[in-house]
């Protein structure tokens, strides 16, 4: 074996060629002195040959231009009157015979007279020139500047008198000297590469030598190679074979030994006299590759690899690993269901709990359940958890609950069916035991169950002969306390459930205990909150003639939220139409809703504008939440209690005249429906919402004049917007809805909703539907007062005769009394005009106008006053009684209830008419 090993090393040894041998290194090493040597001497020889180029070029340049200077008959063309034409010829001649880039001729001060290019004749010449034209001397320099970089010479031209009459000048260009270098390069470049290829031959001589003679491995691979043989052979844990192309056995380490049961001598034996398995020894022998393939050996099973040692194409042997898989073919059946129970316990916590309804919940638990874990499950839950009450604790109120979930394999079973009243009245059946113990409870045979048995005979006779045959039961507990009950049962699965499947359906009940118990408690608390809202919109609207009414309201699936509406009666037989929505839901969103209904019901007393309502209320709005703000937690409390971001759209209807006025606090506009069915939304300021604070821009109110059987709808974003569509889509669906008129209130409410209702709406939903009515114009009177005492009888003495007119005779002195009293305040204390308003509605309303906005008050007159009691009488008189204020003036009013006799209360002593005309309130 130490033999074969060692010729297998070195055929390995042999192979290898990387840099990490030692001829590998040799070899580099070598290769990168000869590399930088050649270098260093192309770089020295490339620059000695640029510097020997410049040096031959300045004393060309020089001699080139001191013969030029000296020639005869320079100095008489210098001073001759044009020097150009005297030597431009002869530079240009010498230029080209001398080979030089170019010859200049220059005045003293360096003024081109000559010049190879024509374009700098007559320019001066750059460069420093005074060693030349100052002091006479010849000189070279490295030129660089325009027109070309050039080695150059300048040599001043002298007279017979000695001095200096001109300079002459030539030189060869940098970009001349670069190309003559260059053309030495590829002579270099050659001359380098056979030196190199001559330096690399020889280090490859010597590194195929060196790698021969140590199988191309240094001394830290053969020792790590060692190691790695003494590891396989003695230390792998797996099993090892190496057999030769001769299908004889090479190598097998001490775990291949021990699981195959070899002898010392069986390595350089073939693989069919081993004793191994005739499908071991077959695959051995076919030089097939395998991956985990299952062979026997004595008692065990292994699972086997084979490799083959060499590249596809050439005889080779193969590597065969292998390892004991006994014990873990016994445990695959086991992992495989606890794989399939944990995917189950990930599917029910994503199925299970997917709403917050407690039926719907239980029903996914039972459909979990079915198949892979039960053929069927029932779900049965105490009466208080359906209806989201707390559950019973006490033990007794626990053995009664209500078949909630059925789920099987097949619709056919004889289990109770849903709705159902399970009890469980005998303390030993699987049922009581576990609610009793608190935990899940199997029982395997239930032919063997006498309390089950016992508790419902013809029941338990029913599922045995449908074949039931194995329970396992669990109680759903959610904070310690029981919910229900989960029966898993078996009947098409032969096995019974065991005590491996407690664990699985306790944690299966624990998640599902949890979701039921939030869905629970979603709904008590979306009870709670529905009964507050309810409680808190209008349950009945009020009589009123103005408009005919029908409103729908809707609360949100997920939570009830804060739209509200209402329909206030005014004074002079006008009507308030409010919508208004609430950021949020829950009882906090409901709450606050009933805190701004009340303020607009208050505020409504007040018989102001809509946009001066909206005013009062943002300015209540920001006042509480400043309230709610102080404190250590004020930010928290501000967020939950606040109501900041509620919208509020008011409107008022005045039958008489068919004008409504309309504000909006950041709520969407009414849509307006006219007889004819045509739809319009009136372009509305909108303001913003209650609570941000109006700043410059104040609430504006928009008057709308509206026919008689108009329609004005008024409604919540909840209605248009949803999951599937937006707010202009919305928009488009209702007024599609609306165009269809001859059709009452009531009636569009509902075709509104059946074509905008989504199943699930994520808002709540008011929808208000108004229907205006104009006031007979015959039962209307008005009359011009003029500002003079005289003036109150004779309007007195009209509205008693239009009062006889209407029917109306029995309350002409109760009307007189109050028009006398109110038409006397306004002629003695107001301002013109003054009017009379009478209203024949369902009451009799009298109504008196000035141009002053001071506002008189009841006040108990002593018993010496001559005046005063005047405004005591009309309260004694009138049911209801007034001030509205308009945009100039006010306007007192009083309401007389029709149908009474209008006799003098017994304790009220009145005066003469007339006489009362001179009191004063």
């Amino acid at each position: 074996m130490t033999a074969q090993g060692g010729d297998r090393r070195r055929g390995t040894g042999e192979r290898g060629t990387g840099l990490r041998s030692v001829a590998g290194q040799v070899f580099a090493l070598e290769a990168l002195i000869a590399l930088l040597v050649i270098a260093a001497a192309v770089f020295i020889t490339f620059h000695q040959a640029r510097n020997d180029t410049e040096r031959d070029a300045e004393v060309r340049s020089l001699a080139v231009a001191e013969a030029f200077a000296h020639a005869p008959g320079i100095d008489a063309a210098l001073t001759s009157p044009d020097p150009t034409a005297a030597l431009q010829a002869r530079a240009e001649a010498t230029r080209l015979a001398t080979g030089v880039d170019f010859i200049a001729v220059l005045s003293p001060d360096g003024v081109r007279y000559t010049d190879s290019q024509l374009d700098l004749i007559g320019r001066k010449a750059t460069g420093d020139l005074t060693r030349a034209s100052v002091d006479g001397e010849s000189f070279t320099e490295l030129f660089r500047g325009a027109p070309n970089d050039a080695v150059r010479a300048v040599v001043p031209v002298v007279d017979d008198d000695g001095r200096i009459i001109g300079l002459v000048t030539s030189g060869i260009e940098v970009e001349s000297i670069s190309h003559a270098v260059q053309g030495r390069l590829p002579l270099l470049v050659g001359a380098a590469g056979g030196a190199l290829v001559i330096a690399v031959g020889g280090a490859a001589l010597v590194s195929r030598r060196l790698r021969r003679q140590t199988h191309g491995l240094g001394p830290a691979e053969m020792t790590r190679m060692k190691e790695h043989h003494e590891a396989v052979l003695h230390a792998v844990r797996e099993g090892v074979l190496i057999v030769g192309p001769d299908r004889r056995l090479l190598l097998a380490n001490d775990e291949a030994r021990r699981l195959l049961g070899l002898t010392a001598d069986a390595e350089r034996r073939h693989v069919s006299e081993l004793g191994l398995d005739p499908r071991t020894v077959e695959l051995l022998v076919s030089g097939r590759s395998a991956t985990d393939e299952v062979h026997r050996a004595g008692d065990r099973l292994l699972a086997v690899s084979v490799r083959p040692t060499l590249p596809a194409g050439r005889e080779s042997g193969c590597v065969m690993t292998m390892r004991d898989t006994t014990e873990l073919a016994a445990l695959t059946g086991r992992a495989a269901v606890a794989r399939g129970r944990l995917q189950l316990l990930y599917e029910a916590g994503v199925r299970i709990g997917t709403t917050l309804e407690v039926v719907r919940t239980a029903e996914e638990l039972a459909e979990v359940a079915v198949p892979r874990f039960a053929d069927f499950a029932t779900v049965e839950l105490l009466e208080p958890v359906l209806r989201g009450e707390e559950p019973p604790t006490s033990a007794t109120a626990t053995t009664e609950m209500r078949r909630t979930a059925l789920s099987g394999l097949r619709p056919d079973q004889p289990l109770q069916p849903v709705g159902d009243t399970v009890r469980f009245d005998v303390p030993s059946t699987p049922m009581a035991t576990a609610l009793s113990a608190g935990h899940a409870v199997v029982q395997a045979e239930l032919a063997s169950a006498e309390g089950w048995r016992a508790q419902d005979p013809e029941g338990a006779a029913r599922a045995l002969a449908f074949g039931m045959h194995s329970l396992l039961t669990v109680p759903l507990l959610a904070r310690g306390v029981v919910l229900g009950m989960a029966n898993f049962w078996r009947a098409d699965t032969p096995e019974p459930f065991g005590e491996e499947d407690l664990s699985f359906a306790e944690e299966l009940a624990a998640r599902a205990a949890v979701a039921i118990d939030n869905a629970r408690r979603f709904t008590r608390e979306h009870a709670m909150a529905v009964t507050l809202q309810r409680s808190l919109l209008p349950r009945v609207l009020p009589d009123q003639s103005a408009v005919e009414v029908a409103y729908r309201y809707l609360p949100a699936k997920a939570g009830v939220g804060g739209d509200w509406f209402d329909v206030i009666p005014l004074p002079g037989a006008r009507v308030a139409l409010v919508v208004g929505d609430v950021v949020g839901h829950g009882l906090h969103a409901a709450a606050t809703m009933g805190r701004l209904r009340t303020a607009v019901h208050n505020f409504s007393t007040l018989d102001v504008p809509p946009d001066e309502l909206l005013g009062h209320l943002d300015e209540l709005t920001a006042r509480i939440d400043d309230r709610e703000s102080d404190g250590p937690d004020a930010e928290g409390r501000r967020r939950e209690e606040g109501i900041t971001g509620a919208t509020c759209l008011y409107a008022i209807y005045d039958p008489a005249s068919g004008l409504c006025t309309v504000a909006s606090a950041g709520h969407p506009g009414p849509a307006l429906v006219g007889p004819d069915g045509r739809v319009e939304f009136p372009e509305l300021s909108p303001g913003l919402p209650l609570g941000l604070g109006l700043g410059d821009v104040p609430f504006e109110a928009t008057e709308l004049r509206l026919p008689e059987d108009s329609k004005l709808v008024l409604f919540t974003d909840g209605l248009l917007e949803d999951r599937g569509r937006d707010l202009d889509t919305g928009l488009g669906l209702l007024r599609s809805t609306l165009a269809r008129p001859d059709r009452s209130p009531e009636q569009t409410c509902a075709d509104v909703l059946a074509t905008l209702l989504s199943p699930s709406p994520r808002d709540d939903i008011a929808l208000l539907v108004a229907r205006t009515r104009l006031l007979d114009r015959q039962r209307i009177a008005e009359w011009e007062v003029a500002r003079d005492p005289s003036a109150v009888s004779p309007v007195r003495n009209a509205a008693a005769a239009k009062l006889e007119e209407w029917g109306l005779g029995d309350l002409a002195f109760t009307a007189e009394l109050v028009l006398s009293e109110l038409i006397t305040n306004a002629v003695r204390y107001g301002a013109d005009p003054v009017r009379v308003r009478l209203l024949h509605d369902r009451t009799l309303i009298c109504e008196v106008s000035d141009g002053s906005s001071t506002s008189p008050h009841l006040r108990h007159a002593a018993t010496t006053d001559e005046g005063g009691r005047g405004l005591y009488l009309v309260a004694q008189y009138a049911d209801r009684w007034g001030t509205r204020y308009a945009r100039r003036g006010k306007t007192i009013w009083a309401e007389l209830r029709v149908g009474t006799d209008g006799a003098v209360p017994a304790a009220t002593v009145v005066p003469d008419l007339d006489a009362l005309e001179d009191l004063a309130w």
